[in-house]
């Protein structure tokens, strides 16, 4: 019962809810997500930090690149209905 929690309060962030759309589409390093995103690098890593302990995504290292991935698309799905959603409204 502990994780969902953790894993809804992860998401409390508009950053981290696009995080998740993006990574819906395709695993991908912190570059992708800074040009997709139009943030800072810092500001991504800040929030992959957030999801990782979470439990939302994980990360592989590739060479000097770390991808990530979500760890289970049932959160991403729920994201989308919830962006849906509020876009009806």
């Amino acid at each position: 019962m502990h994780h969902w929690r953790s894993a809804v309060r992860a998401l409390a962030a508009p950053v981290r809810i696009a995080i998740v759309l993006q990574l819906r589409e395709s695993p991908r390093c912190v570059h992708e997500l800074v040009d997709t995103l139009g943030v800072t690098q810092p500001l991504v890593s800040q929030h992959l930090r957030i999801l990782k302990s979470a439990g939302v995504v994980r990360g592989e290292r590739t060479g000097r690149e770390v991808i990530y991935e979500l760890v289970d698309d049932h959160l991403a799905r729920i994201v989308v209905d919830a962006v849906a959603h509020a876009e009806e409204g």
